[in-house]
């Protein structure tokens, strides 16, 4: 569990490093209304300006320094709240799925990455290879999302087996491969799930017999999902 624990101390370090950055903001904020006095009336600036001068005591050039940096403060806060997004979804797939924060990091960067919705990303890992990333099937497919070698060679030609273990490879050409399905079929999912685990050729001629080519796997990754498969 010493992962967890970790993943805590570093959520909460970005949690008081996010506080901290609010409070710099509102600061440099009503500063910001200070570096603008001299611009009123004489007579109301030298009042408005000593009344200020009681709450803040900061000069003109401090203020508008600190008005400057305000832009770049904002930045930094809009960085620090998606990592902290991005650490605490981690931190949720890690615990439902009771995988290591390592493995959920990667499964959730890869799958954004390629546009499929982690959700969708996380269900597949599962159902393919209980996240076990050396998993071999009888077929031979390989790693978490059980990607084909035949299969991989289309995104990667010249791939060879002991790179399609390797965890990002395989997640990588694996939602991307879905993607496209995702995509071919019009956003239906389960049909795009159906493709990526029997393959084209079987999906399609038994279609074409007028056959259901469910076998179920469709039904065991998407219970009760309820996303479009992909992001934009």
């Amino acid at each position: 569990m010493s992962h967890i624990k970790s993943s805590y101390a570093y959520r909460g370090e970005r949690l008081r490093r996010i506080d901290r950055i609010r409070k710099t903001l509102i600061v440099a904020g009503l500063l910001a209304v200070v570096a603008i006095l001299p611009r009123e009336r004489p007579h109301v600036a030298r009042a408005s300006s000593a009344a200020a001068a009681t709450v803040f005591p900061f000069s003109i050039a401090e203020a508008r320094r600190m008005h400057a940096e305000l832009d770049a403060m904002k930045g930094e806060l809009t960085l620090a709240q998606a990592q902290l997004d991005r650490a605490n979804a981690v931190m949720e797939y890690s615990a439902k799925y009771k995988v290591s924060a390592d493995i959920a990091g990667s499964i959730y960067d890869v799958a954004l990455a390629e546009g499929i919705e982690p959700d969708l990303g996380f269900r597949l890992v599962k159902v393919e290879s209980e996240f076990n990333d050396h998993a071999t099937s009888p077929a031979g497919a390989l790693g978490l999302a059980q990607v084909m070698p035949a299969t991989a060679r289309d995104f990667v030609p010249g791939i060879t087996h002991e790179q399609l273990y390797d965890r990002k490879t395989n997640l990588r050409i694996g939602f991307r491969y879905l993607h496209g399905l995702i995509n071919q079929y019009k956003g239906d999912v389960k049909l795009a799930l159906l493709v990526y685990n029997r393959g084209p050729v079987a999906v399609e001629s038994l279609r074409a017999l007028g056959l259901d080519p469910r076998n179920g796997y469709e039904a065991a990754v998407t219970r009760g999902y309820t996303g479009t498969g992909v992001v934009n």
